[in-house]
């Protein structure tokens, strides 16, 4: 099965979260799939946690040096039906990103986003929980 996995669910997996056990549960035996844009995602939410002084450089390299090891397929998404559905649900676009290459591709999702989590719901979209 393919599951289209959010960037949190990465970030959460290389910097030993809570949440790493519960995910590599969820996606074992299973093909991760998500919108091309995860990689310069991936690399936004770690600098702005050192930004933010949850992490420090040296942190940033080896956690993206860790996600270049999780196997991922990225797709190219329908950017006009992604901002269909942020603008439907005054979301961000990258997070409609998800959910649409979610829906196109008829596959679960994996975010540790409740807002997400509400509207993938809400258009038919399975979570991963």
């Amino acid at each position: 099965m393919k599951i289209v996995a959010d960037t949190n669910a990465f970030i959460a997996v290389a910097l030993n979260e809570p949440e790493k056990d519960m995910i590599i549960r969820l996606t074992e035996g299973h093909d991760l799939v998500a919108p091309e844009v995860l990689p310069f995602e991936i690399g936004n939410a770690l600098t702005a946690m050192m930004k933010r002084n949850v992490l420090i450089a040296d942190e940033v390299i080896l956690a993206w040096d860790m996600i270049q090891n999780i196997p991922v397929d990225l797709r190219r998404i329908e950017i006009g039906a992604a901002l269909n559905i942020a603008t439907q649900f005054n979301i961000y676009a990258y997070d409609a990103y998800f959910l649409e290459c979610s829906r196109k591709l008829r596959s679960p999702l994996l975010t540790l986003d409740r807002q997400m989590k509400e509207i993938a719901r809400k258009i038919g979209i399975q979570v991963m929980e």
